[in-house]
């Protein structure tokens, strides 16, 4: 995947290393001297193009219109709208993610700017919080379908409604599937009928209700599930 970066601040730096470490094909834009020379020393330098992003011109001759995706991670909110309506209208990048840094800006970035995805650090964190808060010892692993699914794990403690219970009956959410048990270091792959356990690692797919719902049954008797 050939991923293009505008901006080569802290975050634009370490996103284009793990890329390429990923084996992705990178470009990353920067035209702020004292970036560049740091980037030039942590990426390597075919990858680094010199030139401001917001210039239609420049994009063009960086390859833009080669991507499959667009991340700007520039600090201002207003450099990062433009690149990704240009991405879009001028360069046909089928994906664009923006980076927001006043969330007060965020009802900005949406379809007319043609903003795909967003990273709202101030919303990353207090999705974060709730949810820890929320599904107690759950330990969230993956997420899928832009957030919407997760993989989640959580070892079942003593007392816990679920223990004793098939699968079947435990009332769990159309969108919360038990996709798996560890029980003694093995894995199996349970059924409806499948009897969860005292230690059992539960594996699950699910959506942030389920993920709820499934906390409860597997919270101890002392700690329950808000």
């Amino acid at each position: 995947m050939f991923v293009f970066i505008a901006g080569g601040g802290r975050t634009g730096a370490q996103l284009a290393k793990q890329l390429l470490e990923q084996n992705h094909q990178v470009r990353l834009i920067e035209h702020r001297r004292e970036l560049l020379a740091l980037l030039h020393r942590e990426i390597p330098t075919e990858v680094i193009y010199e030139g401001v992003a917001t210039d239609p011109n420049v994009l063009k001759l960086a390859g833009l219109e080669k991507a499959n995706v667009i991340v700007t991670t520039s600090s201002d909110d207003a450099a990062n709208l433009v690149i990704c309506y240009l991405a879009r209208t001028l360069f046909n990048v089928r994906r664009t993610v923006a980076r927001i840094n006043n969330p007060l800006n965020a009802w900005l970035f949406d379809q007319n700017f043609h903003v795909d995805e967003t990273i709202n650090q101030a919303d990353v964190m207090a999705h974060l919080i709730q949810e820890e808060m929320s599904l107690g010892d759950m330990m969230t692993l993956l997420k899928l379908r832009r957030g919407r699914y997760s993989v989640v794990e959580e070892k079942v403690p003593a007392g816990a409604k679920a223990i004793g219970t098939k699968i079947k009956d435990l009332g769990l959410p159309d969108q919360c599937i038990v996709a798996a048990i560890i029980r003694h270091g093995q894995i199996t792959l349970p059924r409806g009928t499948s009897i969860l356990e005292e230690g059992d690692e539960v594996l699950a797919v699910t959506d942030t209700e389920g993920a709820q719902e499934l906390a409860k049954l597997l919270a101890p008797p002392t700690r329950p599930v808000k």
